[in-house]
């Protein structure tokens, strides 16, 4: 009765079993994988934000397949204070990041074909790719002090069947790796080589850490066909608002047939809510001041795991470079679900094992820098004594 592609195992896993047990039997919980922003006492301009939504030409319905000109022309200027010129004719708004991949999905993809994503890697990929009937295969991120691309293993994929395009998250979630020109470079000839799409995730590219190098949009690459994401949920931390955007870039003739194509499948949902777009121009203006709290969130937090671990070998925080998340690294540690379960039924506190992101071997955990700052330090507490005794 069901499409194969959703015969996913639905099952709870135990995990997920035990924060449920959890929540309904304890309030003293310490969340360290809280990753919705409005759930993180951030102290939003409240006024400000729900003032943009006071428009009388919220009650008129002009639907346009790539969204408002004038919501538009506000992502433009986004990218402008970026000095990267945009054109308004190559953004098409969406709901969500989500959405904009499975548009480009069936953009570029026809079912059974392949596409390329970093490893470790969002586990929402798997979902958005099983849904599009497109096959998710992989290039390695490697560590060495920083996370870096592997050519190699993305060059093993030049012989592989139906890759359609090659998907990079700037900065990477989990890792918070950055991408570097050169980096760019090289992946440029090999698309351009096997004649592939780039997808550049950016949605994090507000958020870098200090000292980290300046931030490399694709939003201004011409060597290749190119479509990059953002949106509202992380550059405003306003997931609830549901706009994000593709802008489109790469060589002229390429991006005039990927325009007119994605238009038409644009048109047929027509999905971003007419409040938002027009509300959008007011709600980028917030965003300095949205960010600058965040920011100085994602620091404290950064920075306190980064001092209680200096100098450790038993155990280590990795080095990032922007994004909302930290990972750890606990080499002697083999059992990442067993020490999750324990933190959770026995100290209350909640981390995301390494497996979940598909790291390449075990000792790992994820943590969310965006929690509050105490109980952030609370959590990461007993997490310590946890490894110490165990």
């Amino acid at each position: 009765m069901f499409a194969q592609r959703t015969a996913w195992n639905l099952e709870e896993n135990n995990i997920a079993a035990a924060v449920n047990d959890l929540k309904a039997t304890a309030t003293d919980i310490l969340d360290l994988t809280e990753s919705n922003p409005t759930a993180c006492h951030f102290s939003y301009p409240r006024d400000e934000i729900l003032k943009s939504f006071c428009n009388k030409e919220n009650l008129l319905y002009e639907p346009k397949a790539q969204g408002s000109l004038k919501a538009r022309e506000a992502v433009c200027d986004y990218y402008a204070q970026k000095q990267i010129t945009v054109k308004s004719e190559n953004v098409f708004l969406t709901a969500s990041t989500s959405e904009a991949y499975a548009l480009l999905f069936r953009l570029l993809a026809d079912p059974g074909d392949r596409i390329l994503f970093p490893l470790p890697s969002y586990p929402l990929f798997q979902f958005l790719c099983d849904i599009n009937d497109v096959e998710l295969v992989y290039y390695s991120l490697k560590y060495d002090g920083l996370w870096r691309i592997a050519p190699r293993t993305y060059a093993e994929q030049a012989a592989v069947d139906k890759i359609k395009a090659f998907t990079i998250v700037n900065p990477n979630n989990p890792t918070g790796s950055l991408l570097r020109q050169e980096e760019l470079q090289v992946i440029n000839r090999f698309c351009e080589a096997q004649g592939l799409a780039i997808i550049s995730d950016e949605v994090f590219s507000d958020f870098l850490h200090a000292g980290s190098p300046p931030h490399v949009s694709l939003a201004s690459n011409n060597e290749v066909l190119s479509f990059t994401l953002g949106g509202l949920s992380k550059t405003l931390a306003l997931p609830q608002m549901k706009l994000s955007w593709i802008i489109l870039s790469g060589p002229e003739h390429l991006v005039r047939q990927a325009r007119s194509r994605l238009e038409v499948i644009a048109d047929m949902y027509l999905s971003v809510n007419t409040p938002v777009q027009n509300a959008l121009p007011d709600l980028l203006s917030l965003r300095e001041s949205i960010q600058a709290e965040i920011c100085q969130r994602l620091r404290m937090n950064y920075d306190y795991l980064k001092g209680v671990l200096a100098g450790n070998t038993d155990r280590m925080v990795l080095n990032a470079e922007g994004g909302w998340y930290a990972v750890l690294k606990f080499p002697g540690l083999k059992h990442e679900e067993q020490l999750v379960l324990d933190l959770i039924q026995h100290d209350h506190v909640l981390v995301h094992p390494g497996y979940f992101y598909d790291f390449e071997d075990d000792g790992y955990v994820v943590l969310s820098l965006i929690v509050d700052n105490d109980v952030f330090k609370q959590g990461f507490q007993k997490l310590c004594h946890r490894m110490r005794h165990a």
